[in-house]
């Protein structure tokens, strides 16, 4: 067995102040309460909040997310921010060993367009070793919705992805399914972790290797530390999910070429389904009402009173 305890952080995000006093006191409080910790994660743009305006240099927090991690001696993920860099926007993860150093970052490759505007994606992925436990990989959010991504980190290794995301609208469901099936078509452990108010609405989510819940998250402000054995990543993978699809031997032995993949193919259907816009109201009210405004009837003074 090989045993490592991670702990996600569900809590209120304030967009329009910085939330680094509350996280470091939501962590003191978690490492005082389970002293057996050995990771810590928080949801994506938890410390400064959805507001591309606040956007800093990547190693603005860094010397307090590194006494953070240093001073609990954890490995730390707090969420990610808004990154300014050459002119460009970023929505960026670093990652803080025991010792408080980074030991890399990590650029959203898809930003929520249309409606994280103005944020550049990433290109490269992030791997990083724990020593004598495992390899982990970082992923925001909306990556997730492109299995391309987390098959990526799992062929390269990744036995636990950390995601931290911000979902605060009505399609959260729908994530929940989708960290169940990456989760099992990859055979990982996946902690997925939202806010609250401008954070998120919560309901963050921890899956196993066989896409099994291990954790879900209600609507409030919570803690979950768990503790995990990475070894059944291994035996997922090479004895099958549930001993049944070996998927990621599959996916190594079949020698199929997607030509979706390659450069400079296109797709007329793709295509076809135009450029990413905010959606319209699909009735608009001057073709179901004509040129003229809609007849307001009037209301009798006497109207309000009870009969």
């Amino acid at each position: 067995m090989k045993n490592f305890s991670i702990a996600g952080v569900q809590m209120r995000v304030n967009g329009a102040h910085s939330n680094l006093p509350m996280m470091k006191y939501k962590l003191d409080v978690l490492m005082s309460i389970y002293p057996w910790v050995q990771m810590v994660v928080f949801s994506e743009l938890c410390v400064r909040g959805p507001l591309t305006v606040f956007a800093s240099p990547a190693d603005e927090f860094d010397a307090e997310f590194g006494a953070m991690a240093k001073k609990h001696g954890i490995w730390l993920l707090p969420g990610s921010a808004f990154e300014r860099s050459e002119g460009k926007i970023y929505n960026t993860a670093s990652v803080y060993n025991p010792k408080g150093e980074v030991v890399g970052r990590y650029r959203k490759m898809f930003p929520f367009y249309p409606y994280e505007e103005g944020v550049t994606p990433g290109n490269d992925f992030m791997l990083f070793d724990v020593p004598e436990v495992g390899k982990f990989g970082v992923s925001i959010c909306y990556d997730m919705w492109f299995p391309e991504t987390t098959r990526t980190m799992a062929a390269m290794g990744a036995e636990v992805i950390l995601h931290p995301t911000l979902t605060n609208t009505i399609d959260r469901e729908v994530e929940l399914s989708i960290v169940r099936a990456t989760a099992a078509i990859n055979q990982c452990f996946i902690f997925d972790f939202n806010g609250l108010e401008a954070g998120g609405n919560g309901q963050s989510i921890v899956c196993g290797p066989d896409g099994r819940v291990l954790y879900q998250a209600h609507t409030s402000e919570e803690m979950v530390p768990l503790e995990i054995d990475i070894e059944r990543v291994r035996r997922s993978r090479e004895k099958g999910t549930l001993r049944l699809g070996q998927t990621l031997k599959s996916f190594r032995d079949n020698k199929i070429i997607f030509d979706i993949y390659e450069p400079g193919k296109t797709f007329p259907y793709l295509d076809s389904l135009g450029p990413i816009e905010k959606p319209t109201r699909s009735t608009p009210l001057e073709k179901a009402y004509g040129t003229e405004a809609p007849v307001v009837f009037p209301v009798s003074s006497d109207s309000h009173k009870m009969h």
